[in-house]
C-alpha cells in the first residue's frame, strides 16, 4: 500500500510541476495567495499525503476568485 501511495504522490507532483514548467510561463503568474496555488499544492501533498492534500488543494482553489483578498496562506502543519 505504501508503494501505491508513493506512486500516486509522485504522479500528482509530476503533473503540477509540468504545469509550472510549461504553462505558467505562457499564461503568467496571477495567484492572489502566497505561496502560489501550485506551490501550495505540492507542499500540501508532500506534507499531508495525497488524500488530505487533494482536499486542501480543492479548498484553496475554491477561494481563488476576484472577491477574495488573498494574502499569506501556508499549508497547515501535520
Amino acid at each position: 500500500m505504501e508503494k501505491i501511495n508513493r506512486s500516486i504522490t509522485v504522479i500528482l507532483i509530476f503533473f503540477i510541476q509540468s504545469y509550472q514548467w510549461m504553462l505558467r510561463p505562457l499564461i503568467g503568474q496571477h495567484c492572489r495567495f502566497y505561496p502560489s496555488c501550485s506551490s501550495y499544492a505540492i507542499e500540501a501533498i508532500e506534507r499531508q499525503g495525497w488524500i488530505k492534500g487533494i482536499f486542501l488543494i480543492i479548498y484553496r482553489l475554491s477561494r481563488c476568485h476576484p472577491w477574495c483578498k488573498g494574502g499569506s496562506d501556508p499549508v497547515p502543519k501535520k
